[in-house]
């Protein structure tokens, strides 16, 4: 048998997860971690997004001709 524990976490699951974190528990310091490792991730996911999107507008491109 398995343990539903064990499987990967769904992306929605993550979101959904970090906003039922109580807050109220955390210092200013690990908040301001928190913080720059959200910021650091929204970083990551736009850069991503934008070379999909490049990448994307390349392949559209070319099977048009």
């Amino acid at each position: 048998m398995f343990d539903e524990a064990d499987l990967p976490k769904r992306k929605s699951d993550l979101i959904a997860e970090l906003a039922r974190e109580d807050l109220d528990k955390l210092s200013i310091a690990e908040l301001d971690d928190r913080i720059l490792a959200l910021d650091a991730e929204i970083t990551r996911s736009r850069a991503k997004r934008e070379g999909a999107a490049q990448f994307r507008a390349a392949a559209d491109s070319l099977f048009r001709k």
